[in-house]
């Protein structure tokens, strides 16, 4: 949905529109999706970005899915910021959020500016959710095609990625041990990949995690 559905077409010469799609279905689907992670991961508060206070019908919807949604679930915060504000507020004061649910084209801006703020590309891990099935990811979703062989880039976003995924099919112990070993890496500081300050390869990186594996020991 939103700007994404790739409904653009060129009316005359030199002007293009673009169509952007906004479902009252899929909104409360996000929506939900937003409360229920809150739920499940003992989180405080829900907030709604938007620009309704311009796209009155499209993101007006959304905004009133959420705010549908919030009757729901009455131990949840709930708060809405229009996209402008909330950019400058994560970099002014971003211990304020907690769970944030936008729509797509927001989203992408949003979470790639909080990677930036922890780290960058390579430190943040994401997921795909559709109604069948999810993806795992790096969170800010780049590609860094140019390390490509060169043994430079940071794994740590992808090594959450498999953290993530043993947890969401029911493995928890495995997913928090891999978790676990990447956080004892990082915060010893000794082991550092380019893109955070250091000099360390890929390879160097991975078998540091791997040796701070703390495995359970076979009877």
């Amino acid at each position: 949905e939103g700007e994404y559905s790739a409904l653009e077409h060129e009316s005359v010469k030199g002007v293009v529109e673009c169509l952007k799609i906004v479902t009252a279905k899929k909104s409360q689907r996000i929506a939900k999706f937003a409360f229920d992670y809150a739920t499940k991961n003992q989180r405080k508060k829900v907030t709604a970005v938007h620009k309704a206070n311009i796209m009155k019908l499209g993101d007006g919807l959304f905004l009133r899915s959420c705010e549908e949604m919030a009757k729901l679930y009455p131990k949840i915060e709930f708060e809405r910021m229009i996209v402008d504000n909330c950019t400058m507020q994560m970099v002014s004061n971003p211990q304020q959020f907690d769970v944030m649910v936008t729509p797509n084209l927001y989203g992408n801006i949003v979470d790639n500016l909080a990677s930036g703020l922890v780290g960058g590309a390579g430190v943040v891990a994401g997921a795909s959710y559709s109604a069948n099935c999810v993806v795992f990811e790096p969170g800010a979703r780049h590609t860094y095609s140019e390390a490509v062989g060169k043994n430079v880039a940071n794994p740590t976003a992808m090594l959450l990625c498999a953290s993530k995924m043993l947890r969401h099919v029911n493995l928890p112990v495995y997913g928090d041990m891999i978790r676990n070993a990447v956080e004892k890496v990082l915060k010893e500081g000794k082991v550092r990949t380019k893109d955070v300050g250091g000099q360390s390869s890929t390879q160097e990186f991975t078998y540091a995690v791997i040796h701070s594996l703390d495995l359970p020991k076979l009877s």
